[in-house]
């Protein structure tokens, strides 16, 4: 017999007998009415009342939606992240509503027919960073998925979020794929080192620790190279690419810099775990900023040619170094975890950008 069946209320339920408890014993919040905005019915719109009053610690583990009545014998589902700095930000209701309402398709809102014959040598190097940014990308996937289950359903907001993330960042690693096989380049060479990146993201003990990792330093980094990408692209089907990936980029970072923030401003003692996070993710980047499968190729594009970018030598890299080290830095601080002058990166990475060298590594 399925579990809870009541035979009896069937053959009641026939005779048009009906229980209507679920109508008589209600305490929801009867004439609260939600009303729409400019922009229809948001998520902020439907914060209201009690329905909008998302508990500290969550006070069951279960999947009824926060403000409903709940039946008092509702299994436990066995969530772990049931305190709510755990994984919250101010800003995570109109991130969904953003990125909801800017969805865009990789198959029919990049021009792919208009994508020019270009230069050998650009299009190796273009088709080499469209693959490590098709790798790159999936693990800011993998993530949020294997912590979604995780996270208590009081929290909604946020796992809605993070499942528009999901489906972000699946579509750049199928518009990145789709750029290295559109013009005759084809995938170029995946990094042991940003594989060991990747790892140590996915191998996180903590959603904060792999928040910090992705969200904070790696989806940042990303972000200053879609910038950097827009402006050294060699047609304007690659600007489209990187402008489009870029403004979804930024809801992530957002989402994360805020959620360190709220983090931080009810616990400040995590600064230093958090500090330690980072510490390990950039010794990571900074072999990273090495690798010549990223370097090499982002140099050639922004030279515009093989030749043209060993006469410029290490200009435009450092331009790029110096643009990514300072974005962390003030991402950083915006969500009140200073690191300057306590990066974990060489001298030879940093000199230069402003408030990054006093304990700078050798």
């Amino acid at each position: 017999m399925a579990i809870g069946l009541d035979l009896d209320y069937l053959k009641r339920s026939a005779r048009g007998e009906f229980d209507l408890g679920w109508l008589r014993s209600t305490t929801s919040e009867w004439g609260v009415r939600a009303k729409p905005s400019k922009t229809g019915l948001t998520m902020r719109d439907i914060s209201i009342g009690s329905y909008g009053e998302v508990p500290d610690h969550a006070p069951r583990r279960t999947m009824a939606p926060r403000g409903s009545d709940v039946d008092p014998d509702v299994p436990d589902l066995g969530y772990t992240i049931n305190d709510k700095a755990e994984v919250w930000s101010d800003n995570v209701l109109d991130l969904y509503e953003e990125a909801v309402s800017r969805q865009w398709s990789a198959t029919r809102d990049i021009p792919w027919s208009e994508l020019p014959e270009l230069d050998p040598d650009l299009e190796h190097a273009m088709c080499q960073l469209a693959t490590v940014l098709s790798e790159v990308e999936m693990v800011a996937a993998d993530f949020p998925a294997k912590w979604l289950w995780r996270i208590n359903h009081d929290f909604v907001e946020v796992k809605m979020f993070l499942c528009t993330q999901v489906m972000d960042e699946a579509r750049h690693t199928e518009v990145f794929r789709k750029r290295a096989l559109a013009n005759g380049g084809g995938l170029g060479r995946a990094s042991a080192v940003v594989e060991r990146f990747l790892q140590l993201i996915l191998d996180a003990e903590s959603y904060d620790e792999g928040s910090a990792l992705m969200h904070l330093l790696g989806e940042g980094i990303v972000l200053s190279l879609f910038r950097a990408g827009e402006f050294i692209s060699p047609s304007p089907v690659e600007k489209q690419i990187f402008r489009l990936c870029m403004q979804d980029e930024a809801r992530h970072v957002a989402y994360g810099t805020m959620h360190l923030r709220y983090r931080l401003e009810r616990d400040p003692s995590m600064a230093e775990d958090f500090h330690a996070y980072l510490d390990k993710g950039e010794e990571i980047i900074a072999m990273i900023f090495a690798t010549p499968e990223i370097a090499e190729p982002t140099a050639i594009l922004a030279a515009g040619g093989l030749e043209q970018a060993a006469e410029l030598g290490t200009a435009a890299g450092e331009v790029m170094r110096h643009q990514i080290i300072g974005e962390y830095l003030k991402r950083c601080q915006h969500a009140g975890l200073d690191r300057r002058g306590r990066l974990h990166l060489p001298e030879v990475l940093i000199q230069g950008v402003p408030g990054a060298m006093a304990e700078a590594v050798a």
